[in-house]
Formats: structure tokens, sequence, C-alpha cells
């Protein structure tokens, strides 16, 4: 986080929640993700279902429970503005957020064979891209991008050797 304005604890417990998975503890960090949001609830902050949302997604199972979990985050980040992201980080913006929920509902619908749902949202990952900074996070975006556009075109449901964003 840069410059934050406001403490948050709840987005301080989702990332140290967060922070359990790729330590060596998933289940853990699922539940208490899972806990977390049945506190927010699905009407809680938008920044804290779309944050935590996004990050459960990566932690489940299957691609179906995955799925359920990226499509909350993309519901939530409709409620989310730049002022709320900015409360808890000034250099946040929505637009920001954008591109990688829709790379990870593209990956998602590739891995369960619908081709139709992923190619649509991998579009919209692509053409999202472009309002990320040539930094880290841009090129992990732009690269994500790569792998489910060769993933796609090889007809590939396998999931990817890293996260795609």
């Amino acid at each position: 986080m840069n410059d934050q304005s406001t403490p948050d604890p709840t987005m301080t417990r989702i990332v140290e929640a967060v922070q359990l998975g790729p330590s060596g503890d998933p289940t853990r960090a699922r539940d208490l993700l899972t806990a977390l949001w049945d506190e927010i609830g699905p009407t809680g902050d938008a920044l804290h279902r779309c944050t935590l949302a996004h990050h459960l997604a990566d932690l489940q199972d299957t691609a179906a429970a995955e799925l359920v979990w990226d499509e909350r985050a993309l519901a939530a980040v409709a409620d989310l503005t730049d002022d709320r992201a900015q409360r808890y980080d000034r250099t946040l913006q929505v637009r920001g957020f954008l591109p990688s929920l829709h790379l990870n509902l593209a990956d998602v619908h590739r891995r369960l064979g619908d081709t139709t749902r992923a190619r649509a949202h991998l579009g919209t990952a692509r053409d999202l891209v472009a309002s990320l900074p040539a930094d880290q996070y841009g090129d992990l975006i732009r690269s994500g991008i790569q792998h489910v556009d060769q993933a796609l075109a090889t007809g590939s449901t396998e999931r990817l050797g890293s996260h795609p964003g």
C-alpha cells in the first residue's frame, strides 16, 4: 500500500489472510477470508468485497467455486469508486482493477470449457490493460493475457502454471 491516508483494519485482516496462501497454508487463508466475507456481507464495503472475493477465488479447490468468487469480485467493483479506493491507498483507481478481474474470469471460463465467455472476458481485459502503467503489475496482467490467449488457442482447459493475474 502506498501513502495510506486512512487505517483500514478490515483490509489489514484481508491482507494478512491472503499472505497465508503463498506461505503454505491456503486452507487457513480460505477459512479466514470466508469468515471475513460472512462479516462483511454481500452489501458491505465495496473495496473489502472486491479485494476479498478476488483473492478468495484463487484459494478454491474447483474452477466452478472459483468462478463464483471471481463473479463476486467483478460485481463488487461496480460499486467501488476511486474516492473509496483512494481512502485506503491514494494511488488506487478502479479502472486498474478491471483488467485483472476480467483476466481471471477469462481464465476460469476457459478452464470450465466455456470458450465464448472466456474470449469475451479476455477481449475486455485486453482493451482495459492499456490503462495500466508499464510496471511490474501491468506486465503481470499483460503476460497473463498472453498465457490465457495461448491456452485458448490450443484448447487447453488445464490450470496455468502460474496465476494469470
